[in-house]
């Protein structure tokens, strides 16, 4: 196993996958917990878009603050007091919801906490795994183990939480995530981490941010894979809250529909994270960047017809192998090509990318679900992912030519 996941070598990015593994089925049961209990308490399209909003858009306002702080502080030690705000968060939600006491303006206000914690949490957690990983060539795979890891769990927390929802409530999957947060915090405890010399800087972070922006955005591989991550973000992944439309409405189902239709797509994820992991070379990572949101948008016009429930679960698989694919390959491509002075700023304005436009998208799916129907948003949205992956697609030859000079004075190609 180790030999076809080489990142696993490595003694402290073992500690960090056992952690994660157990805290993310705890995240993912959360996120299934409170969209169901968001749309039980108000049976309004509305409000689900309005809470997902708010638990993202503090990420999109201060993630570039972020990436300036985590290139500028352990991300060590960073990741542990994040873990330690994240289990506060999800055990009050706990605690308020064992009590009878939670209202919507509860979970809005613990969701922009959660938001506000994910602002730094996101880039630290991605700037932190070269420093996990022993040898720079398993960086790849340790991008790659990540995802499967975070799909793993989306196939696992889902399926429990629906369950538990249906037979306990909603507050025990904020307990059991609460609770899960433990494992990853001893994980960061244990860990050995060679202690890396942050240069002092003397610059504004105002202007940190600008020099990240025009880092990023003056050279066009960078600034493509940004802008398309941002498209599917905004479209492509408005279905997570939706649906619980599909589930109770139009398939006539429960909490347990839910959660099988939130496992099906963690499956297809699982499929294309477990692919990546065991990809060997980042050379080519192009074609699959350009061809996933094809996927998705693909399994989203069709879940969107569905109305039944077996096939509803298979089209769920290419919703989640497509986002999977367009993320990690996204996410393994930038990582392989930005200097590592400007790692966290970069990845923060990923995260800002693909986490930061989610709420808006939320925002946007949920009053166009009020106006024109769960069912046609999909459609639109689908529609969007597929026109975003063309237009990539026509631009990748040019970004290919670019991208071959960074990968040649990086070793990854040999010059000819």
């Amino acid at each position: 196993m180790i030999k076809a996941l080489p990142a696993l070598r490595s003694r402290n990015y073992r500690l960090f996958f056992a952690g994660q593994g157990i805290s993310l089925t705890g995240s993912w049961m959360t996120q299934l917990a409170t969209i169901w209990l968001v749309y039980n308490l108000t049976q309004s399209p509305l409000m689900l878009g309005v809470v997902g909003f708010t638990s993202q858009i503090l990420n999109f306002v201060f993630g570039p603050f972020g990436g300036v702080f985590v290139d500028r502080f352990s991300r060590h030690r960073t990741l542990i007091c994040t873990q330690i705000l994240a289990m506060i968060q999800s055990l009050l939600l706990a605690v308020l919801a064992l009590t009878g006491v939670i209202q919507v303006w509860h979970i809005i206000v613990l969701s922009l906490f959660q938001g506000l914690i994910n602002a730094v949490d996101a880039p630290a957690r991605q700037a932190f795994v070269p420093e996990l990983v022993e040898k720079r060539e398993d960086l790849a795979s340790a991008i790659a183990i990540n995802s499967t890891m975070f799909n793993g769990a989306r196939l696992i927390g889902p399926a429990i939480g629906g369950l538990l929802i249906a037979s306990f409530g909603p507050a025990y999957c904020f307990l059991i995530d609460g609770l899960s947060y433990i494992a990853v915090i001893f994980a960061l405890l244990a860990m050995r981490i060679r202690p890396i010399k942050i240069p002092k800087s003397k610059v504004n972070p105002l202007q940190s941010i600008k020099e990240g922006f025009v880092y990023a955005f003056s050279f066009a591989p960078i600034r493509s894979i940004l802008l398309l991550s941002a498209l599917v973000s905004l479209f492509g992944m408005q279905y997570t809250v939706l649906v619980p439309i599909f589930a109770e409405e139009i398939l006539k189902g429960s909490a347990e529909t839910l959660g099988f239709l939130m496992a099906a797509s963690g499956v297809g994820a699982l499929f294309g994270g477990v692919y990546l992991a065991t990809r060997q070379k980042v050379v080519g990572i192009g074609k699959l960047i350009a061809f996933s949101p094809t996927i998705l948008g693909i399994g989203l016009i069709a879940f969107s017809f569905s109305r039944f429930l077996p096939f509803s679960l298979a089209t769920m698989l290419f919703v989640g192998l497509g986002t999977i694919l367009q993320v990690v390959s996204s996410n393994t491509f930038l990582q392989t090509i930005v200097d590592d002075d400007k790692r966290g700023r970069v990845m923060s304005l990923f995260t800002m990318s693909f986490l930061g436009t989610i709420p808006f998208g939320n925002l946007l799916g949920g009053v166009l679900a009020t106006h024109i129907g769960a069912p046609n948003t999909l459609v639109i949205d689908g529609i969007v992912c597929i026109l975003g992956s063309i237009y990539f697609t026509t631009q990748l030859p040019n970004l290919r030519e670019l991208v071959r000079t960074v990968y040649e004075e990086k070793g990854i190609l040999v010059r000819s």
